[in-house]
């Protein structure tokens, strides 16, 4: 990552200078506890000054709108502490001055204001630039008395400098020069601002993509986790040997034998019919015949009754897996933090509100004059099968593995082979299968489509398919 060097902070600073001085700062908005977004007025513009003091992608710039939708920046519900004092003291007031620090990455912007006694007040905003040491200070002029910091520093935090509210503000030691390649010099052609604003929005936009994929696998992961566990330990218990219809077998035995009055007895020798040899069948010693007959029955239906749960029970943990799978699939190949949200809208976090889908949001390809939908998430997934498709259209899906469901509209006419396999080829793009293996795609028309009722978003069951080797 190239440096925000304090030849660029100069060189952004004279290309705005004109904008800078006598702007009206009209809202200041804090997404976190490193952002902050500066609404900005004068003539006859208005413009959004960002500043980022992460330690990894510390800059500041005018941002373009389409970048401040890239940097997907959100108001919280409640506005930190910082953010309030300074709404406090600048909001609604004009920058009378404006400077940078020579050989500094430090932007400094003056404020003119009156204070609770409407007695003048010089202020000053004083933006340090500085990698793991960068921070937003206000503090007054006159008196050089700290009002606030983003983030304090205390003496066990630094040997040289504290800063916090009440403390008097001190310019920060001068750090040697370090021999680097300058930002402003990888590009031609373009403002400074516009350098800046593009370069750390791109990289702004790899880190939050990188964060919220770590975020939302961490907890899809331990679900997952949790869902094959069960579905092994009920797989299990259903391979064990099955006595099921050894306990209906003991129990009729029984009852043809009950003439031999063979009550309150350990055991008794029985011919067993179907098996065509004698058996020994183990007796409640203080039952009769017949209740022990009644015993092996009980048992027997118990044990129907838990093997029919238990299979009922794995048929919706495989459900369950492969909607995870699914989730997992979606948020390792998002491109985009807007991508995220019908995932975080599923898992129910961030009190998102889940957006309608539309035929818009998909991605859509174009194959021999056929329109071709692949959904990018289990919303998408489920929006294609359950409003998009028609009874002749087309689906497709990567067999045994999480993917995107690919539907191919026919509008009444029947497609050739060669548009089948491209589509085939879609569906095995669109999917967690590894790259150097051969994919089963499984295709079937639109009306062999059937959703399990309280089935999760995106799930369905078919029948009549083919499968191609892709």
């Amino acid at each position: 990552m190239l440096n925000f060097d304090c030849l660029t902070l100069k060189a952004f600073f004279d290309e705005n200078i004109d904008f800078f001085i006598g702007a009206r700062l009209q809202k200041i908005q804090q997404p976190t506890r490193r952002d902050f977004v500066f609404s900005m007025r004068n003539n006859g513009e208005s413009r959004k000054l960002y500043i980022n003091i992460y330690p990894q992608m510390y800059h500041t710039c005018f941002m373009a709108v389409v970048n401040e939708e890239k940097r997907s920046l959100r108001t919280p519900k409640h506005p930190p502490m910082f953010c309030m004092l300074l709404r406090k003291y600048l909001e609604g007031c004009r920058i009378s001055d404006a400077r940078v620090i020579e050989n500094e990455r430090i932007l400094e912007l003056h404020f003119e204001t009156m204070d609770e006694l409407s007695q003048e007040r010089s202020l000053c905003l004083c933006i340090e630039l500085m990698g793991k040491h960068s921070n937003v200070i206000l503090y007054d002029r006159t008196t050089s008395i700290i009002i606030g910091c983003a983030h304090n520093v205390g003496s066990e935090k630094s040997r040289y400098r504290e800063l916090q509210g009440g403390l008097k503000y001190i310019s920060p030691p001068t750090a040697p020069s370090i021999p680097h390649e300058s930002l402003i010099s990888t590009e031609q052609n373009k403002s400074v601002n516009e350098i800046i604003d593009n370069y750390y929005t791109e990289i702004q936009q790899a880190i939050n993509l990188k964060n919220e994929q770590t975020r939302l696998t961490a907890i899809v992961q331990p679900k997952l986790k949790k869902v094959k566990n069960s579905i092994d330990k009920i797989s299990l218990l259903l391979k064990k040997r099955d006595n099921t219809e050894k306990y209906k077998l003991y129990g009729e035995l029984l009852t043809a034998n009950l003439y031999r009055k063979c009550d309150f007895q350990k055991s008794i020798e029985i011919f067993d019919y179907i098996n065509n040899q004698n058996i020994i069948i183990e007796l409640d010693p203080i039952k009769t015949l017949n209740e022990n007959a009644q015993r092996y029955f009980k048992l027997y239906t118990k044990s129907k009754m838990t093997k029919e749960k238990s299979k009922e029970m794995l048929e919706n943990l495989n459900m369950e897996k492969d909607y995870l799978e699914n989730i997992l699939y979606s948020i390792n190949n998002a491109v985009e933090i807007k991508d995220f949200e019908d995932v975080k809208a599923e898992l129910g976090i961030d009190e998102i509100k889940p957006k309608k889908q539309e035929q818009s949001a998909l991605m859509k390809y174009e194959i021999k004059g056929f329109d071709v939908y692949v959904g990018r998430n289990n919303r998408q997934n489920d929006y294609i099968i359950s409003k998009l498709a028609k009874d002749e259209d087309y689906w497709f899906h990567a067999r045994l593995c999480a993917g995107s469901h690919v539907l191919l509209k026919t509008m009444g006419r029947e497609p050739e082979e060669e548009v089948l396999f491209e589509c085939c080829k879609l569906a095995r793009q669109y999917s967690s299968a590894s790259l150097p293996s051969k994919v089963g795609i499984i295709y079937t028309k639109a009306k062999n489509l059937r959703k399990p009722p309280a089935a999760p978003p995106g799930y369905v069951t078919y029948k009549n398919e083919k499968e191609v080797l892709v």
